[in-house]
């Protein structure tokens, strides 16, 4: 077993495949809840888009994840290691799933989709939940699928989620009814999960139906029966009560008790008593699978962080609330804007988050820290020292920088797009007076080569963009001639003093704390997490 997980639980961010992450870092039967909202196989490019203080006329975007899966060699062995593991039902339905589909896009996402849920139903304790969430592109499928994982009589519900507000496709020219609703797939790993029944308000017009009696002092309630049903066949004893003689649902002592204290009244002489149900002590109407009471998020939202696919917080508290405990350790494979932690660390238990992109893992730190002021977590797959960078540059340049703009909280801009290089890979927003907001342009090098020529073109960016400051930060050691560079291109004068406008930072600088010479950084450029109330931050006894 991994000791990691044995000796005291911290709450970890990994960035990486979370196929790998599981299998190497995730003990067998040490979770308890499971939450994953894969990428849709709905053929889209979602961007994440960050709000320019500057007032730009367009804003700068960032490619999250390509929403696409193709066949090819990683879907070929995703299929391969279904085949060749130990669920034999796992792998007759994908291989039936294969010979019905071919080798198409959405074979490839099932494929994915099926050695990564052999997995996580690994890694899940006996009395565990998993939610999978989908869209109707997949979702038919996906449930054969789980089902050949969890088993058919481990599935609880389908659970449908109204995600937005009535809007009409066919002014685009549909031919369909208006998409509203996404859906949760709800399995267990063992007939007796973790249950907690949730509760919403009752119907004010059902509460002014039902409710409309009053105690003298306003306090509303209803009548209900205290006939005992089936009468003698079911063993309900017969007695008198306020003078009628009926088969009653609670043995004589119980029922002087009940009478004792109120609970049980005649409407009229001679009437069946009734019992006395108060409305104040009713927890409300049991949530059932149709999820269309949780407010819909978008850019109006207070917690609304600018990640198009992000989930309202209600909805994740909902099934932490209904499916674990205090203290429970709560997993997220593909955790995006943070989520599913962010309402795990407020409603106190342990998280795991994993994420295949450095800039999701960025953003759901800096959401967490903005939440939870001082929450102490892990964060596992990230550069800790040079090596580790270098060996990040090498394998994905476009990570390397998302993670290196993440250094100097910068704002990332652009993406993986083909063409041209904008030279720009971030920005920082800044106000030197207090009043405009001006920009500095951050440029990413990860390579062993740099020279004094990438040095003056940041400058030329610089001045293109009208932007008054350029931070070059760079993976190898910076030159002379780079530094001479820098300093011929002279600074940029406020009423708080000169600033280098063009300004060398490397990998190292960075890792020693040193950062741009910037004032009065706008943090705003970033939209905030709500800091949630001191009550909910309590930390987990470890």
């Amino acid at each position: 077993m991994n000791p990691d997980i044995l000796s005291g639980f911290m709450n970890r961010l990994y960035y990486g495949d979370n196929l790998t992450v599981l299998r190497g870092s995730i003990d067998d039967e040490s979770v308890d809840l499971i939450y994953l909202d894969p990428p849709f196989n709905s053929q889209a490019t979602y961007n994440v888009l960050f709000r320019s203080t500057a007032g730009e006329k367009s804003h700068a975007q960032i490619e999250a994840f390509g929403d696409t899966w193709h066949w090819g060699d990683e879907a070929e062995l995703a299929f391969d290691g279904v085949m060749t593991g130990q669920n034999a039902d796992a792998a007759e339905v994908l291989r039936s799933m294969r010979a019905f589909l071919r080798e198409n896009d959405m074979m490839a996402y099932l494929s994915m989709m099926a050695v990564r849920l052999v997995e996580l139903h690994r890694v899940l304790k006996q009395a565990g939940s998993m939610y999978l969430h989908c869209d109707p592109t997949a979702s038919h499928y996906l449930k054969i699928l789980i089902d050949s994982v969890f088993g058919v009589s481990n599935f609880r519900n389908e659970i449908i989620w109204k995600r937005s507000h009535a809007h009409s496709d066919s002014k685009q020219g549909a031919r369909h009814y208006g998409r509203v609703t996404d859906t949760l797939l709800f399995y267990s790993k063992s007939q007796e999960p973790k249950w907690a029944p949730q509760f919403v308000p009752y119907d004010q017009a059902y509460v002014d139906r039902d409710y409309r009696r009053q105690d003298p002092d306003g306090r509303r309630y209803r009548i209900d029966n205290l006939q005992g049903p089936g009468g003698a066949e079911k063993g309900n004893p017969s007695y008198e009560v306020m003078g009628v003689t009926r088969y009653w649902r609670y043995s004589k002592e119980k029922m002087e008790d009940l009478i004792c204290r109120g609970r049980v009244i005649q409407t009229r002489p001679g009437a069946v008593p009734q019992y006395k149900r108060y409305l104040d002590e009713m927890p409300g109407v049991p949530v059932q699978n149709l999820w269309d009471d949780l407010p819909a998020i978008n850019n109006r939202s207070n917690e609304f962080l600018g990640y198009p696919t992000q989930k309202p917080l209600s909805l994740l508290e909902r099934i932490i609330n209904t499916s674990s405990s205090q203290g429970d350790v709560v997993l997220d494979p593909f955790c995006g804007c943070g989520t599913s932690t962010h309402a795990a660390q407020k409603l106190k238990r342990q998280w795991i988050g994993i994420d295949i992109t450095h800039l999701a893992i960025s953003l759901i730190e800096k959401r967490l820290k903005d939440a939870f002021p001082g929450i102490k977590y892990e964060v596992h797959g990230t550069p800790k020292d040079l090596d580790g960078a270098r060996n990040l540059a090498a394998v994905d340049k476009y990570q390397f920088q998302w993670w290196a703009v993440s250094l100097v909280n910068a704002v990332p801009f652009a993406g993986k797009k083909k063409g041209a290089d904008s030279g720009i890979d971030g920005l920082i927003y800044f106000k030197p007076e207090g009043k405009t907001t001006e920009k500095a342009i951050v440029s990413v090098k990860g390579g062993e080569n740099v020279n004094v020529a990438m040095v003056r073109d940041l400058a030329h960016v610089v001045d293109r963009e009208n932007a008054k400051i350029g931070v070059f930060i760079t993976l190898a050691d910076s030159t002379g001639p780079m530094r001479t560079e820098a300093v011929k291109a002279g600074f940029y004068e406020t009423l708080y003093g000169k600033y280098p406008k063009i300004q060398i930072l490397t990998i190292r600088e960075l890792f020693e704390g040193k950062q741009p010479n910037i004032p009065l950084v706008d943090a705003s450029a970033f939209k905030r997490a709500p800091k949630e109330k001191q009550g909910d931050q309590d930390a987990l006894p470890f």
